[in-house]
């Protein structure tokens, strides 16, 4: 661990003798200490600091690279996800995380060791095709393994309206709303028109030509006439998912403090 001893003796200290209470101690614990393993250094307070652990972004790192770096956050949470990886990755990982799970369609690999968590209701994620649910599920499985319960609803596209209307009621009593589609990408425009809820905007490269591998979708969602829209970049359904679990879990904490 790169840590600086002489920094956290003092802090302690000074906790000891009660110079420094408890909120300063963690505060400034929040920002000291990773692992450095030559080709990663692995922030293990990141779950104090945001809630939630490192995330591994598997595309680009070998397998040996990813199954290290999970055992590694292993070590310190219990929770792991990892995006953009295959079955081969997994099967590697699974070697050294014998517990670790698979989403073939969202391509992350998890681990959840928590045990009788509460499930903050309140996401819904809307796709706009069949083909955009890769991005949902991924979207979708961050904010669970975030501690939300998240509610899908699938394949209804603006090209048939009354499909998305059929569950406006779910909708309506959303908190917050990732809305995720490809082509000309007015999905989430029409549902923010809707509804109370922010509405993040996920564009994805599923298209024909002119969509320009997601480019068509994100100008649109950037320039929705709809307000309380925001738009993540594209494909990147574990931002929105993230985002969405944050918005949720403080909307919740903030009723509950009033």
């Amino acid at each position: 661990m790169e840590i600086d001893t002489q920094r956290l003796e003092r802090l302690l200290e000074q906790f000891r003798v009660g110079e420094v209470g408890l909120k300063e101690v963690i505060s400034q614990l929040k920002a000291m200490p990773y692992q450095d393993l030559d080709f990663a250094k692995v922030d293990h307070h990141r779950e104090l600091r945001r809630g939630f652990p490192e995330v591994i972004l598997g595309q680009g790192k070998t397998p040996e690279q990813i199954s290290a770096i999970s055992e590694a956050i292993l070590e310190n949470s219990d929770r792991l996800l990892v995006t953009r990886v295959d079955q081969g990755v997994f099967e590697e990982v699974k070697k050294k995380v014998p517990d670790a799970s698979y989403s073939p369609r969202a391509k992350a690999i998890v681990v959840n060791r928590r045990r009788e968590v509460a499930m903050i209701t309140g996401i819904v994620v809307v796709s706009g095709g069949t083909s955009d649910l890769p991005v949902a599920e991924e979207a979708a499985l961050t904010a669970e393994l975030m501690g939300c319960q998240v509610k899908h609803i699938i394949d209804v596209g603006v090209s048939g309206l009354h499909r998305l209307l059929s569950h406006l009621p779910s909708l309506q009593h959303a908190r917050v709303i990732v809305a995720v589609a490809g082509m000309e990408g007015a999905l989430p425009s029409v549902v923010a028109g809707l509804v109370a809820a922010p509405v993040i905007a996920v564009p994805t490269s599923i298209g024909y030509g002119a969509s320009f591998e997601g480019i068509a979708p994100l100008l649109t969602m950037l320039n929705s006439c709809a307000p309380g829209v925001s738009v993540v970049n594209i494909d990147n359904g574990f931002g929105a998912g993230y985002l969405a679990a944050l918005i949720n879990m403080a909307s919740v904490q903030g009723t509950a403090e009033k």
